[in-house]
């Protein structure tokens, strides 16, 4: 695709919080809008593996009444337009927004509370990390690592009653905080699970992705939107971040226990000595 209108499709994108299947959507067009601006919403869906009404809906959500007049509106961008772009620039596009997000986390670390929140979890056990649905990698992550430097780490990725029970086990055995991991798309279950924390008397710091979200502490960064589904490479940023406050907040412990680890892994065998074959 021609620069010039690659450029006008994403104004009318940027900032717009897509579902997966308006994202398919949109990349359909990324790549053939050349083509895309003589289709009629069926065959567009068609084009893109969606149903007509996606179409209809994603228009609404560019602020069009329909597709016809999300149509009109594209044509412009590419009548004289030149040759068609590879699809990597669709990919190249994606990682250079998660470049924009990590730099700047980068310019609002001094902002983070990053030092005063890792002292509190490292003095808190246990320390109990939730992540449900799609914010359970990066919870499953944050634990695995925050594991290796503090004593009592429980992971909680299972919703419903499971979930209310590592909670309240957690908060009878001492724990203060629970660190929560909530990534859009949002399960209404991780934010009813918050607030049945707070009844419980524990404090919340929340790696998410907005400033706002309801939480005593919270660590914000943005997620790439610009595939089908989220890219979490700045949220992955801070969560790694906040694990190197709580090492730094306990030095002796951190040193003590991540030798103990490395002798155990030698032991045991745990990891290739060298390169994999």
């Amino acid at each position: 695709m021609a620069d010039g209108y690659h450029d006008g499709l994403s104004v009318l994108l940027d900032g717009r919080r897509l579902s997966p299947v308006q994202r398919r959507i949109a990349h359909y067009l990324s790549e053939h809008l050349d083509e895309a601006i003589f289709l009629s919403s069926v065959e567009l869906a068609e084009r893109a593996g969606v149903s007509q009404p996606s179409v209809t809906r994603f228009a609404m959500v560019l602020g069009f009444a329909g597709y016809p007049e999300l149509r009109q509106a594209l044509r412009p961008l590419v009548l004289g337009g030149g040759p068609h772009a590879p699809q990597e620039s669709l990919l190249r596009g994606a990682i250079d927004a998660e470049i924009r997000n990590l730099a700047l986390v980068r310019e609002r670390l001094p902002a983070f509370p990053l030092k005063e929140l890792g002292e509190q979890l490292a003095a808190t056990e246990p320390l109990p990390v939730m992540g449900l649905r799609v914010s359970c990698g990066l919870a499953t992550t944050f634990a695995y690592y925050a594991r290796r430097v503090h004593p009592d780490v429980r992971l909680l990725t299972h919703g419903g009653s499971e979930l209310a029970d590592g909670l309240h086990a957690a908060r009878r055995a001492g724990g203060e905080w629970l660190v929560a991991v909530v990534l859009p798309r949002y399960p209404v279950e991780a934010l009813q699970a918050l607030e049945y924390a707070g009844k419980l008397g524990l404090r919340v710091a929340a790696i998410t992705d907005k400033a706002t979200f309801p939480a005593e502490v919270v660590l914000d960064a943005p997620v790439g939107d610009r595939l089908v589904f989220d890219s979490h490479a700045a949220p992955l940023a801070l969560a790694m971040a906040l694990v190197e406050a709580i090492a730094d907040a306990a030095p002796l412990r951190t040193r003590a226990r991540l030798e103990e680890y490395e002798r155990m892994t030698d032991e045991t065998g745990t990891f290739l000595t060298g390169d994999p074959a």
